[in-house]
C-alpha cells in the first residue's frame, strides 16, 4: 500500500501530542536536556525534517517527530531565542484521519534511521571547518553542546585519510584511530602508520601513542609549556592543529636540549645557596643509576639568639597549628593549608637547627630533574667515586655521641602513651585469641596473689572483674584489626548463662554446666579487657607477662597496623628515617625528601596497607615487622623508665609531634 501524506505548514500553538506516538510512554525522552542538542540545531538551522502529523478532535496531534514538537515548544518558552512563537508556522505532512497504520508509521520513523557512523560524523564536523569557515564556538552553538565536545570531533576529523579509510574498512579499531590525533600533521600520522603496519602486525592504541611521543612533544603538555618559550625564541618547529592546545613541537632534541638547560640552572641555584661543590641536571631521576650514589644530611647546629627566638615562635605557633589541625569539622581544603603551614614551619624550624659540615659540602652536590610537571630538586648527593670518602666521614660523625642521638626517633608525651594503649588492645586481642593460656595466667594469678607473699605477681593484668578504660587522641582513626579481632571472639562465646532475668545463683549454675572449652573462652575474653596500657615488658621487672606476651603475641602485626593517624605524628625527618634506614627503602627516602609530609605520610599508609608489589623480598619483610621498638614483642628488655626521662616537656609536645 502506498499512502501520500499533503504537506501543509501549521503553527506550533495548534500541535499536540498524538496517542498512537511510541515514543508517548516514554516521557523522560522530551526532557529538556534530552531535546537540548535538537532545539539548539532547529534555532540555528531551522526545522529540517517535517513533522507527520494527524487531525485529532480538531487539533494536528503530532504521530512522528515529538522530539522535534518538544524542541520547538521550548524555543517559544525559551524568551533568549528569537524568531519562534506559538504562532510561527511549522512544516509538517498531513496523515488522512481514515490511515489504519499510524502506529506502524510512528514506529517506522523512529526505528528505520539508522545512527549515524562516528567517522562520517568526526568528517562532517571537520568538513564545517575547513568548508564552511564554521568555528568550533558556532558548530557548539549550532548542535548544543560544548567546545570542547566539538574539538574533540574535530580532531578525529583530521586524521590523515588513509587511516581513517583503515578505520572504516575494520583494520583497525576506531580506538587506534583516534589514537594518531596525539599529532596535528598528517604526514606524521601517515609515516607512523606505516612504520608500525610494515610486519602486519596487530595495531594498538597505547603503541600509536607510544611512537607519535618520538616526533614531538605537544604544547599543552607540561615539559612542553615548561620550554615554549625559549623553543619559539631559536627557531623550534611547531606543527600547528587547528586547536592551539594539540600543536606539537616537532623537535623533540630542542626540547631536550633546553628542558636540561632549565634544569640545570635550578640545581646550580640551589647548589648556591646551599653551598654544595656541583650540580647536575636529568630529564627524569633514573633510580637504578642513583642506586650508585651516596647520600649526606645535614646535623645539628646550635642556633643564635636571634634563630632561638624565632625557634620558639615556631614551636608555639604549631602548638596551636596541631589543636586547629584535629578539629574533625574542618573541610579538606582548610585541612590542606593548615598541613600545608605546619610543613612550611616545620622546614623553618629545621633550617634554623641544622646544616651541613663543611666536608660534606665539599664533595655532595644537587641533581634536578623533572617529575610529576615541576622541577624536582635532590640534594646531598655523592657521586659514586666519592661515596667510599662519604662513607668514612659518615662513620667518623656517627661516633660522635652528640651527632648520633640527634637522629634518635624520641616519643613526645601524648603520643607515647597512646602506643601504650594501642599495644594493650593488641594485646587482648591476642589473650582473646589465646583462651587457654589465658585461662592459665588468670587463675594463676588469683591463686598466687591470695597463697602467695602478698605481692602481686604482675600488675599487667586487672582481675578485680573491672574492664580497664583505655583513653586514646585518635581513637577513630587507628587501625581497627584488634578490636575487630576482639569482636569476633566477643561473638563466638556462650552467653547463654548470662540472662538478666535469671538470678545470679541461676546464672552461676548454668556457667557450671558449660563445657571447660567455652569457660575458656569466657575467662579469656574478660581477662584480655583488663590489659592495662603498656609497651613490652621488661624480662627483669615482670618476667611473667614478658615470657607470657612473647608466647602469645610474637609478632604484634598481627593484630596491629601502623596508620596515617600514627604517621602523621612524627616528624618529617623520622618518616624518612624509617623509609631509608628501617625499611630500606633509601630511593624513596631520597625522592619523597621535597614532598610535602602530608604527601609522604599518605606515602606511609598506601605502603603498609598494602605493601607495593615493587618491593624486594627484604622490603616486604621489613615492611611487614616493622613498628615502633617498645611495641614489638621480641624478647628485648625494654626501659620505660629510660623513654620517660627521655620525653619532651608537654609545653613543647605539639611541635615534636608535628
Amino acid at each position: 500500500m502506498t499512502t501520500s501524506f499533503a504537506p501543509l505548514t501549521v503553527a506550533i500553538g495548534d500541535l499536540v501530542a498524538h496517542p498512537a506516538n511510541v515514543r508517548s510512554n516514554a516521557p523522560e525522552t522530551y526532557d529538556p536536556e534530552n531535546i537540548a542538542h535538537l532545539k539548539a540545531s532547529i534555532a540555528v538551522l531551522g526545522l529540517l525534517q517535517p513533522l507527520l502529523v494527524q487531525q485529532v478532535d480538531g487539533k494536528y496531534a503530532v504521530l512522528a517527530g515529538g522530539r522535534r514538537h518538544a524542541a520547538l515548544k521550548e524555543l517559544i518558552a525559551d524568551k533568549a531565542t528569537k524568531g519562534f512563537t506559538a504562532k510561527t508556522k511549522v512544516d509538517c505532512r498531513l496523515v488522512p484521519e481514515d490511515c489504519d497504520v499510524t502506529t506502524a508509521l510512528s514506529l517506522a520513523e523512529n526505528i528505520t534511521q539508522a545512527p549515524m557512523n562516528a567517522i562520517d560524523e568526526f568528517e562532517a564536523f571537520a568538513r564545517m571547518m575547513e568548508v564552511d569557515g564554521q568555528t568550533p564556538e558556532t558548530i557548539a552553538k549550532t548542535f548544543g553542546t560544548t567546545v570542547a565536545a566539538v574539538k574533540g570531533r574535530l580532531r578525529y576529523g583530521l586524521i590523515h585519510p588513509d587511516i581513517r579509510a583503515a578505520a572504516r574498512a575494520k583494520t583497525i579499531t576506531l580506538d587506534t584511530m583516534k589514537a594518531f590525533a596525539e599529532h596535528p600533521s598528517q604526514e606524521v600520522q601517515r609515516e607512523v602508520y606505516e612504520a608500525l603496519t610494515k610486519e602486519d602486525s596487530y595495531l594498538q592504541a597505547y603503541t600509536v601513542r607510544q611512537a607519535l611521543k618520538s616526533r614531538g612533544v605537544q604544547v599543552s603538555d607540561d615539559i612542553g609549556a615548561f620550554v615554549r618559550e625559549v623553543y619559539e625564541a631559536r627557531g623550534g618547529a611547531i606543527a600547528a592543529d587547528l586547536l592551539e592546545e594539540h600543536s606539537v613541537l616537532e623537535d623533540a632534541a630542542l626540547v631536550e636540549t633546553i628542558l636540561l638547560e632549565k634544569l640545570g640552572a635550578a640545581a646550580e641555584q640551589a647548589r648556591a645557596k646551599l653551598g654544595f661543590a656541583w650540580a647536575d641536571a636529568m630529564v627524569r631521576y633514573d633510580y637504578a643509576t642513583m642506586a650508585d650514589y651516596g647520600r649526606v644530611y645535614p646535623g645539628p647546629i646550635e642556633p643564635d639568639e636571634a634563630a632561638q627566638k624565632r625557634i620558639d615562635e615556631i614551636t608555639a605557633a604549631l602548638e596551636q597549628l596541631q589543636l586547629e589541625v584535629e578539629d574533625e569539622g574542618l573541610e579538606d581544603e582548610a585541612y590542606n593549608a593548615l598541613c600545608d603551614r605546619v610543613d612550611a614551619l616545620e622546614d623553618e624550624a629545621r633550617d634554623l637547627q641544622e646544616a651541613y659540615s663543611a666536608k660534606d659540602l665539599a664533595r655532595a652536590g644537587v641533581i634536578a630533574s623533572w617529575s610529576n610537571g615541576k622541577v624536582t630538586i635532590h640534594v646531598g648527593l655523592v657521586r659514586p667515586e666519592d661515596k667510599q670518602e662519604a662513607a668514612r666521614s659518615a662513620s667518623s660523625v656517627q661516633g660522635g655521641k652528640h651527632e648520633s642521638e640527634a637522629g634518635e626517633i624520641t616519643y613526645p608525651a601524648s603520643l607515647a602513651e597512646d602506643l601504650k594503649t594501642e599495644r594493650a588492645m593488641a594485646l587482648g586481642a591476642a589473650m582473646a585469641l589465646h583462651p587457654e593460656a589465658t585461662l592459665d595466667l588468670t587463675l594463676f594469678k588469683l591463686v598466687s596473689d591470695v597463697l602467695g607473699t602478698g605481692m602481686s605477681v604482675t600488675q599487667a593484668i586487672k582481675v578485680e572483674a573491672r574492664k580497664d578504660y583505655r583513653s586514646h587522641a585518635k581513637m577513630d582513626e587507628i587501625d581497627e584489626t584488634s578490636l575487630e579481632q576482639v569482636a569476633a571472639a566477643h561473638d563466638a562465646l556462650d552467653l547463654s548463662w548470662l540472662d538478666d532475668a535469671r538470678s545470679p545463683a541461676d546464672q552461676y549454675a548454668a556457667f557450671r554446666a558449660l563445657d571447660a572449652g567455652e569457660k575458656a573462652k569466657l575467662v579469656a575474653y574478660a581477662t584480655a579487657s583488663t590489659t592495662q596500657s603498656c609497651f613490652a615488658r621488661d624480662r627483669q621487672r615482670d618476667s611473667l607477662m614478658h615470657d607470657f606476651e612473647i608466647e602469645i603475641m610474637p609478632d604484634i602485626r598481627v593484630h596491629w597496623t601502623p596508620t596515617a593517624a600514627l604517621f602523621n605524628r612524627f616528624k618529617k625527618a623520622w618518616l624518612l628515617k624509617i623509609l631509608g634506614e628501617d625499611l630500606g627503602l633509601a630511593q624513596e627516602s631520597v625522592t619523597l625528601a621535597s614532598s610535602s609530609k602530608k604527601e609522604i605520610v599518605a606515602f606511609c599508609d598506601k605502603l603498609f596497607a598494602e605493601p607495593f608489589a615493587t618491593l624486594t623480598d627484604a622490603q616486604r619483610a621489613a615492611v611487614d615487622a616493622w613498628c615502633p621498638p617498645m611495641m614489638q614483642t621480641n624478647g628485648v628488655a625494654f626501659d620505660e623508665a629510660e623513654t620517660t626521662a627521655e620525653t619532651p616537656e608537654p609545653d613543647s609536645e605539639a611541635a615534636q609531634a608535628a
